[in-house]
């Protein structure tokens, strides 16, 4: 391709709203541009970027047997009725009717539809099945961001197996999970594979893969000693206990006037350090009222209060709604004799005694409070968010946090779905069974952002050679000259036939501009014309990553020792060998 025939409309200056490396670059360079918020159009650059992606990943699904469909985008609202989520999915869903004024959705995933399909299944001869496609997913995002990181319209590889029981389900995951790792060295990015939660999907098990970056969005508690990792909506740590005094007779009120936080109630005059008090966070969930209570000193994770209770929609009660129930405003908060509102406890508190939290009136604590005797009979589970430095709950090394980009997730669904969708197949036995599901997702174009996040310089992208839209830039600096031009023409043509993607600068700018464009949009190899090169009989062969120039000659003594010296180096990796089989191809074409 000629880039003067293209259009790849480079910027000197980042858009202003742009945060993350790969939104400023993947703009500057001519790849994406927005439409509105949350939703991109790919310009040829990033489409064949994107392109190389999906089709390292269709390789890798079908690889491990996987078949490909392609499923509809728009899904009729019953499908989602019958498996639970139209109530169970928030407005992150698009909701829309047709002109029969029939409720339908813009697919987020495509569970329901497969499962749909599925029911078309009648025996165990017809298992497992490994499903998947690579098609548009519609998520309304409150905040879209980051460029391609967070957006509303995007492609996603979805796959779903389907398995007679849980010994099938866990071969299709380990497959899967080897498949994303094979799919990640592919795309040069390294990854974590973490312990996740399930969330909306449902499910007993989940692993997501994590590419740490400043401008994630996911943060992970990782464990140097023994390698535990987990995604901090899952994660645990160990608390040490706490040797508390003996419990009072009864819980004992004391005037707290103006007293609303942890830290004022620790520095009061008769109050109680941080891990001595009980936090009572008020939540509604689900429409309910709830209590969710913690030691003082740490803080609710969300997600595993929703994981734990089952509940789709969380938010903070309001300051009336508190009122109105407990008769107190926050901060004078507590679970001690309430017992017409569901408590969710945290395990950290499991045992404790003595402990002071608010007394449900404003300006009023109580002290002496032992859990297990004073408040009611709370559901037990972990709430609390890890920090960093904390023990790690396997061997007891401090926790390390690190900020990380989701680039796939896997879910083992159980029969949550086949089972609303009335996917049935008799047995060897004769006996009806309910095929077991796992779902399997990677975001194409977060994926390609993650790449372009973690392959950059001050200078523009740098592209792993799996997936840059060329292989080789042509860099003519002097397109006029007829000499420079011929060989130019000659060297792309001969690039071309010997299956190089090549992008030949004809361009009439200055050489300045042609060679800051190419750093710009990261193609891994360049080939200069130049005069004082040409007039040695060479050209400049540079690679993107690290820099490095090489003369190499247009005479055919000295391609042949590059040649032989090629011939007698070691062999490396498979893409170490891709690298030097272009320098290789490249060098030949040249001379």
């Amino acid at each position: 391709m000629r880039w003067s025939d293209s259009f790849i409309p480079t910027l000197r200056e980042a858009p202003a709203e742009a945060e993350a490396a790969s939104h400023r670059l993947l703009v500057r360079a001519g790849f994406i541009r927005q439409l509105h918020s949350g939703h991109y159009s790919l310009l040829p650059l990033g489409l064949r970027v994107h392109n190389k992606v999906a089709d390292i990943v269709r390789a890798e699904m079908d690889a491990i047997g996987a078949q490909e469909f392609l499923l509809p985008a728009m899904h009729p609202a019953d499908l989602w009725r019958r498996s639970g989520r139209w109530d169970l999915v928030g407005a992150e869903m698009f909701r829309l009717k047709d002109r029969n004024d029939a409720d339908v959705v813009l697919g987020m995933t495509h569970e329901e539809v497969f499962a749909a399909l599925a029911a078309e299944m009648s025996s165990y001869r017809d298992l497992p099945q490994l499903w998947y496609q690579i098609q548009t997913k519609f998520r309304d995002e409150p905040r879209p961001r980051s460029g391609l990181l967070r957006v509303r319209e995007f492609m996603m590889k979805d796959s779903y197996s389907f398995d007679l029981d849980e010994a099938g389900l866990d071969a299709a995951f380990a497959a899967h999970w080897e498949a994303y790792l094979r799919i990640f060295e592919r795309l040069d990015l390294e990854v974590m594979d973490v312990q996740a939660s399930s969330g909306a999907m449902g499910g007993d098990a989940s692993v997501e893969f994590m590419v740490a970056s400043p401008v994630g969005e996911d943060d992970v508690a990782r464990c140097d000693g023994c390698g535990y990792r987990a995604n901090v909506e899952r994660a645990r740590a160990s608390v040490p206990p706490i040797d508390d005094p003996p419990s009072l007779p009864a819980p004992e009120r004391f005037p707290t006037p103006g007293v609303r936080t942890i830290d004022q109630l620790a520095d009061f005059d008769g109050g109680a350090p941080a891990d001595r008090q009980i936090k009572t966070m008020v939540m509604v969930l689900d429409g309910e009222l709830s209590l969710a209570i913690l030691r003082g000193d740490h803080q609710l994770n969300l997600q595993k209060l929703a994981d734990g209770s089952g509940a789709a929609e969380i938010r903070p009660a309001t300051a009336a709604e508190t009122m109105a129930r407990l008769g107190a405003h926050p901060g004078s908060l507590g679970a001690v004799g309430v017992s017409d509102v569901p408590i969710f406890a945290d395990e950290a508190l499991r045992g404790r005694r003595c402990m002071t939290t608010g007394a449900n009136e404003d300006d009023w604590h109580l002290r002496g409070v032992d859990i297990e005797r004073d408040i009611g009979d709370p559901r037990w589970m972990d709430l609390r968010e890890v920090g960093a430095g904390e023990p790690c709950i396997v061997c007891g090394t401090p926790l390390g946090i690190v900020r990380c980009i989701e680039a796939g997730h896997i879910f083992k669904l159980g029969r949550r779905y086949s089972e609303a969708m009335g996917v049935s197949v008799l047995d060897a036995d004769g006996e009806a069974r309910t095929p077991i599901m796992g779902s399997y997702g990677i975001g194409i174009g977060r994926a390609m952002a993650a790449v372009a996040e973690t392959h950059h310089d001050e200078k523009g992208l740098c592209w792993p050679i799996s997936v840059a839209p060329f292989d080789v830039v042509v860099s003519v600096l002097d397109p006029g000259d007829p000499e420079h031009a011929e060989t130019a023409s000659s060297l792309y043509a001969e690039l071309e036939d010997r299956e190089l993607a090549c992008l030949l600068d004809d361009r009439p700018l200055r050489p300045g501009v042609k060679l800051a464009d190419a750093e710009l949009v990261g193609i891994p190899y360049r080939i200069t014309i130049g005069a004082r090169s040409l007039a040695q009989r060479k050209v400049e062969l540079t690679e993107r990553s690290t820099g490095r120039t090489e003369m190499i000659s247009l005479d055919d003594d000295g391609l042949r020792r590059r040649r032989e010296a090629l011939r007698s180096q070691a062999p490396g990796t498979a893409h170490g060998e891709r690298i030097k089989s272009i320098v290789r191809r490249t060098r030949e074409i040249a001379a």
